[in-house]
């Protein structure tokens, strides 16, 4: 691993995370948690700005489960991958803390400060297979619009944007449609609210790991 070398990537991912961190979290914790649309297009927006902004320099994946699920698909190093995922949640934990300053609440007034969460009657089966599905699609849509590259072209960020607001469109009410285990883990660890931990971690990655292996083994144009 070439910290000198990668750096800029590294740097680029931790912050694009707080960008997503910091925006979607606040989004939340300003509107509660009935503003949906509001939340999801905080959330969307952000991930494409940040795509279009540090994209280039490190992929922009900015969650864990989009790093897993290029690592199995050949086109991230592990070395790089853990020093991605460390980034990636070092990023959202320094945005947790700015959101915490910001509102000192840590309370379900600010969704324990935007912190993803089961809706009611929401059973821990279902909210894993949620995490999984949703962040398949946005997994697969990584790998189609951004690897792959023959759909979105110039317009990656936006598609990247736009499938993470519908995930949260459908799945808000669900799980808080998290995604991303760094995501997650931000503000989880500013406001003390780990319960549903390791949910946010499984959940994703599987989703992740099945977009990966799907779309390089049987998607990617072969060259």
């Amino acid at each position: 691993m070439d910290f000198a070398k990668n750096g800029r990537a590294y740097l680029a991912e931790l912050i694009g995370t707080f960008a997503l961190t910091f925006i979607g979290g606040g989004a939340i914790a300003n509107g509660g948690q009935g503003a949906l649309i509001g939340i999801a297009l905080a959330h969307g927006l952000a991930i494409m700005t940040m795509i279009y902004a540090v994209g280039h320099i490190s992929g922009g994946h900015f969650s864990p489960a989009v790093t897993i699920g290029l690592l199995v698909g050949g086109k991230i190093s592990m070395s790089d991958a853990v020093a991605y995922i460390i980034s990636q949640v070092i990023g959202a934990t320094l945005a947790g803390f700015v959101l915490l300053s910001t509102f000192a609440d840590t309370g379900a007034k600010t969704g324990y400060l935007g912190t993803p969460n089961f809706g009611p009657n929401v059973s821990l089966m279902i909210a894993i297979l949620a995490e999984i599905i949703m962040t398949f699609f946005l997994v697969l849509t990584v790998w189609g619009a951004a690897v792959d590259g023959r759909t979105a072209g110039p317009a990656v960020g936006l598609a990247i944007g736009m499938v993470v607001a519908m995930d949260i469109l459908m799945g808000g009410p669900v799980t808080g449609a998290a995604m991303n285990p760094a995501r997650y883990t931000g503000t989880a660890i500013a406001s003390g609210k780990l319960d549903q931990f390791w949910v946010y971690w499984v959940g994703p990655i599987i989703g992740g790991v099945i977009a990966g292996l799907l779309y390089s083994n049987f998607f990617m144009k072969k060259s």
